[in-house]
């Protein structure tokens, strides 16, 4: 190399870091700003921005001295915990690539995705750790770290070291990894409505270009207090909350679960601001007996997502918190996830919509042929954004098929009124063809929400002689509550077209949900499917 090419790539090198801007970067800014401001707390432990940056950059350190470096792919699999906050910041600092793992998925699954995404280091909390090495078994694994147990710890995991120990006397220096903004950052892996998960790579561009939208159009303050009471490993309460909170400087609760009574808890004793839930859990907190004794006064900005809210119960939440704004989240893993928002303003005149994209996105409806169909028509919701992944992990031909023609396709169906609001109508997996003409199950399951007694519902398909595919209604009654399957026909032929009412109706004690509070309606169509020869 002839020194003026080495002078012209350390050049390279400086400006790259001066303008680089990474998630590690991102805690390191917040804590400059406001380094002895309250920034997170789990159980009994508060720490400010300063000591959760110096507790990043020990546990960065412990990693760099055991041998971790960029790129090396990690899983980590946990319930949400103080170290879970930390584990993602402190990979990110040296470049490593986190995968975070949903804790309900079957060991089968759990195998595919370590050995699919190649993984050399694992993090877990001490009851997931024995499910790892059981399923790491052909992998070479070199790290193995416990989160949430004593630096004393002296388990039967031999081969793990507790992260407490690994990060005591560790300097708190910042860790200053080389690296570029569209590095990997994280590959979450989705829910798997196929026969195998895909791995969304996203990198730290795509995740911070979403943080900014999300800071933007949810309206985030420095002031606000964020209860994260859902699944970090997933991407909406990491992404949507959790880094968007650190990013603009607010304060973050963080609980182990989504228990209602302990949301409700926690809203009173902290005097919370922000809450996100999906449907199903703020449907769960509505139906609590605590609900309407504790003082919730202090929540002014309720977010719900994930899922597809129903009407009835986002005017139930308006009347019973009429101190707080509703805010409607729509996205998905892919975009990092979020990319269109229903502000509060519009929740009454635009009721069901899912908004309009927020600032980093632009999104179109398409028809099959990949052409934009006129507005009010049905199509498929494409979008060109920064937030969206690098592709799908060792899989070129879907990444091709989500990318085609240089736009997202999401899969997902909807509609753009002469404004530009969407409305989902559905996915097109839940779209139910029924003798031949297609049935939105959102809209059968929007009518049953009305009727008076019905606390969750959620319509699906299963196999039929005569049909084809039945429209099957799985519903859960409100405590007290008492109805039949002819009154639910009745209300059904009052409020749908003959044709979408449902052919069978089942009356159930709840919904199978994962932890992110999503109906599982392909577990519910696994659980039906014999329904209609019975």
């Amino acid at each position: 190399m002839s020194i003026n090419a080495k002078v012209q790539g350390d050049l390279r090198k400086i400006v790259s870091r001066a303008r680089r801007n990474t998630l590690g970067d991102l805690l390191d800014r917040t804590k400059d700003r406001m380094p002895d401001k309250f920034a997170i707390a789990y159980n009994n432990k508060r720490l400010t921005f300063s000591e959760l940056d110096d507790l990043v950059n020990q546990t960065a350190q412990s990693f760099l001295s055991d041998g971790m470096k960029k790129g090396d792919m990690v899983t980590v699999m946990s319930k949400n915990s103080l170290d879970f906050v930390v584990v993602n910041f402190a990979l990110a600092r040296i470049g490593a690539v986190m995968i975070p793992i949903n804790y309900m998925l079957t060991r089968e699954d759990i195998r595919y995705i370590l050995e699919h995404a190649e993984v050399n280091g694992l993090i877990a909390s001490e009851e997931y750790a024995q499910v790892l090495d059981q399923s790491a078994v052909s992998l070479e694994i070199r790290h193995r770290y416990l989160m949430d147990v004593t630096k004393d710890y002296a388990g039967e995991l031999s081969s793990w070291i507790a992260l407490s120990k690994a990060r005591e006397g560790q300097p708190a220096e910042f860790v200053d990894v080389e690296m570029d903004d569209d590095d990997l950052a994280h590959v979450l892996y989705t829910s798997g409505t196929e026969s195998r998960p895909k791995g969304v790579m996203l990198t730290h561009k795509s995740i911070i270009s979403e943080y900014v939208s999300t800071i933007i159009d949810a309206k985030m303050e420095t002031t606000d207090v964020a209860i994260h009471a859902l699944p970090l490993y997933h991407s909406a309460q990491l992404h949507v909350f959790l880094g968007p909170s650190v990013y603009v400087g607010s304060s973050g609760i963080v609980l182990g679960a989504a228990s209602p009574e302990l949301i409700l808890k926690t809203i009173e004793e902290e005097k919370a601001t922000q809450l996100f839930c999906p449907p199903t859990v703020w449907i769960a907190l509505l139906r609590h007996s605590d609900f309407d004794k504790r003082d919730l006064s202090s929540l002014k900005k309720c977010y719900y997502g994930a899922a597809i809210m129903p009407m009835e119960v986002i005017k139930e939440l308006t009347k019973r918190l009429p101190n707080a704004k509703l805010w409607n989240c729509y996205g998905q893993t892919e975009v990092a996830p979020l990319v269109t928002v229903l502000q509060p303003e519009d929740q009454l005149t635009k009721l069901g919509s899912a908004g309009t994209p927020i600032l980093n996105v632009q999104t179109k409806i398409f028809d099959e042929n990949d052409n934009e169909v006129p507005r009010g028509e049905i199509g498929e919701i494409v979008h060109r954004t920064p937030h969206a992944m690098k592709g799908y992990l060792h899989d070129p031909d879907k990444t091709a098929e989500a990318f085609r023609n240089g736009w997202f396709h999401s899969g997902d169906l909807g509609v753009m009124d002469e404004e530009g609001y969407i409305t989902i109508v559905d996915r097109k997996k839940d779209m139910i063809n029924t003798g031949g003409v297609n049935v939105s199950s959102r809209e059968v399951e929007e009518a049953i929400y009305q009727l008076e007694g019905v606390s969750e519902v959620a319509v699906i398909s299963i196999p039929d002689a005569y049909w084809i595919e039945a429209v099957t209604a799985i519903i859960v009654l409100k405590d007290g509550a008492k109805l039949m399957e002819e009154d639910v026909i009745q209300f059904c032929k009052e409020h749908l077209s003959k044709f979408k009412i449902p052919k069978y109706i089942d009356f159930t004690k709840e919904l199978p949900k994962n932890p992110s509070g999503k109906v599982l309606k392909r577990s519910l169509r696994d659980q039906y499917e014999g329904l209609s020869q019975e």
